[in-house]
């Protein structure tokens, strides 16, 4: 019997061996097929040279770190729970989400998921109905992979789970240890640039595709907490200010910019007191700009036709695919988006009390200010924000009356009829500053939106799909009928006495259709280059009741369309808007990594001058949207 025993208990002491293994082989599985697997999911793949050579084997320290992580907080929640299923299906939720929300965000947006988006769900519910996103292959792959995972999990022994001393002891021990190897990589290295540098991960912060991809997702997400918080320049002072502000002054010329303008033709008796109407309208840019495409009619006769009576150009935009409040932001306050974290949203993260910008200026000067906007007042916190920057009222679809709508969006005609409606009601209190943004041509494009005898119809196409030409037709239908409510804006205060200004823009280019082949196939950027210049630049209309004269303006940031409207009409304005418009001499634009030049072509690098320049914008910005606003004394 003794013998039998003895049999026995080695028989148990080598199953529990096994066990071990088992064990510690699974620990070490999961996390890593849950790491792969969202990085799979986010690229698209992860069988190509193009990951292997120049993302992975480049960087190895930040996947090795990033797997670390994930290997951390796999230990703690398996121990914690005592079991491996748990931590498998909520992490493999997690790390599915994530991977795919990455993706579509890529696809649609040009950037990645971002810590700041979760302050945004909220909006992103209020369009998400208008949105329409296919599964791919290799989603359905990975997915299949984690339910392989998981139900391979819930079989699995855990042989220190039982309710032991020795073995609650051991589950101590490695959650300790996975706590500390998750804590350690989160603190001790993602939250301190320094130190990231020393193992090669470098910040990236305006094109964060790139940056995810080159250091995974994981790394990605993680050091972006560390920019949430926004650091002042250095040697931010009251001195520095001043002295910056006193050298704007010194340089002011007192001449026009623009030789052909307003400003120039009238001197010092230019009118100070116009109303200023502001349209942005939704996706806006003339696709006819794209050769090898015809369609049945001009889509945009009015547009044309007005800049041959004022300014005329092109607005670099922060944004592609969405982001409206972005540009708009941009547009109203001079500030701009390439100094703040990528992604991140001003309205809802920095315009949290009064904050300097145009509409705010204007209120001070005794105009009456008011938002338009056709849909909810809540998009993108709006509501909020727009009182913050001095626009007084805020007329939102909850307000509208049984709006006329189109591609089931208020129409652009209506949102003329809104503004027209505003400006009646405030013109006899003083001048009037509308500012206006359109929904009616918003993505998803698609067929059914518009009567098929509504349609433009395209004429001629270098062998678009037939999914790219539906699409087509319905953004270009867009394009007319904005145009037209354009035509119908200008004429209307073309027979009214008071001067009066309007600013017509469009906030983003839209993918549509089968990926980029639009822009593709008609030679409009290369193939794959899906960061051209060529996809940021809207076009821009200024035109007024009261001068004709015609001027090109090239192409400008959006940060510098409201200073170009007082530097045009010889409006008087903030010392901080001469500083932009000195600026232009240096640059047009810095956005997203790219910079307009002077004479119009584009650059990633940037001059030893204009890195001052560039530096001194944040310096002001700075003061004004962060530090004590002495720019404002």
């Amino acid at each position: 019997m003794k013998g039998l025993a003895a049999v026995q208990e080695r028989i148990t002491q080598k199953a529990s061996r096994y066990a071990w293994v088992l064990q510690a082989a699974a620990g070490l599985l999961f996390p890593s097929v849950i790491f792969w697997g969202m990085e799979w999911l986010h690229r698209g793949t992860l069988f190509n040279d193009e990951f292997w050579n120049e993302r992975l084997l480049p960087h190895p320290e930040a996947f090795i770190l990033a797997w670390l992580f994930v290997l951390g907080v796999y230990t703690v929640l398996s121990q914690l729970f005592g079991r491996h299923w748990p931590a498998v299906l909520l992490m493999e939720i997690v790390a599915y989400g994530t991977g795919v929300v990455t993706y579509f965000k890529l696809e649609m947006r040009g950037e990645p998921l971002l810590p700041w988006d979760f302050q945004q769900l909220g909006d992103f519910m209020g369009v998400a109905g208008n949105v329409k996103l296919s599964v791919q292959p290799h989603m359905i792959v990975v997915a299949i992979i984690f339910i392989v995972c998981l139900a391979a999990s819930c079989f699995l022994p855990v042989p220190h789970r039982a309710r032991k001393r020795r073995g609650l002891f051991i589950r101590a021990g490695l959650t300790a240890a996975g706590a500390a190897l998750s804590l350690g990589i989160f603190f001790g290295i993602y939250m301190s640039k320094e130190v990231c540098a020393s193992f090669h991960i470098y910040e990236d912060m305006w094109m964060q595709d790139r940056y995810y991809r080159n250091y995974s997702i994981v790394t990605g997400f993680l050091t972006n907490l560390r920019v949430m918080q926004v650091e002042a320049p250095e040697g931010y002072s009251k001195e520095k200010v001043e002295e910056r502000l006193d050298q704007v002054k010194k340089d002011d010329s007192g001449e026009p910019m623009y030789e052909q303008s307003y400003a120039a033709e009238a001197g010092k008796d230019a009118e100070q007191t116009p109303n200023i109407i502001y349209v942005m309208n939704e996706s806006f840019w003339d696709v006819s700009r794209l050769e090898g495409i015809q369609f049945d009619r001009d889509l945009t006769p009015n547009l044309k036709r007005l800049g041959e009576e004022g300014a005329s150009g092109y607005v670099y935009s922060p944004s592609f695919g969405g982001g409206t409040c972005d540009v708009e932001f941009e547009v109203l306050t001079g500030f701009s988006l390439e100094h703040l974290p990528a992604g991140s949203k001003p309205y809802q993260q920095y315009v949290t009390g009064q904050m300097p910008s145009f509409a705010q200026y204007l209120k001070e000067e005794g105009y009456s200010t008011v938002a338009i906007h056709g849909y909810y007042e809540r998009m993108w916190s709006r509501n909020t924000a727009y009182p913050r920057l001095g626009l007084d009222d805020f007329i939102s679809i909850e307000d509208m009356q049984d709006p006329d709508k189109r591609r089931g969006f208020v129409s652009d005609m209506e949102m003329t009829e809104q503004i027209i409606e505003q400006y009646e009601s405030r013109k006899d209190d003083g001048p009037v500053f509308v500012h206006a943004v359109t929904m009616q041509n918003h993505t998803t494009y698609d067929e059914g939106k518009y009567p098929a005898e509504e349609l433009v119809n395209i004429v001629e196409h270098p062998g678009l799909t037939d999914k790219t030409l539906v699409q087509l037709q319905d953004f270009a239908t867009g394009i007319y009928e904005a145009d037209a409510a354009l035509g119908a804006l200008t004429d209307y205060f073309s027979q009214v006495e008071e001067p009066t200004i309007i600013v017509f823009w469009g906030d983003h280019f839209n993918p549509f259709g089968e990926g980029y082949e639009i822009y593709e196939k008609t030679g409009y950027i290369e193939k794959g280059d899906t960061a051209s210049p060529a996809l940021r630049q809207t076009d821009l209309l200024i035109w007024s009741n009261y001068s004709d004269a015609a001027t090109d303006l090239g192409t400008v940031a959006s940060y510098e369309v409201s200073p170009i409207v007082t530097e045009l009409y010889g409006l008087k304005q903030p010392v901080y808007f001469e500083y932009l418009l000195q600026q232009m001499d240096i640059y047009r634009a810095r956005t997203r990594g790219v910079t307009v030049e002077p004479d119009g072509t584009f650059s990633q690098e940037m001059s030893q001058e204009q890195t001052k320049w560039y530096e001194d914008h944040w310096l002001l910005q700075y003061d004004q949207m962060f530090g004590d606003n002495f720019t404002q004394e």
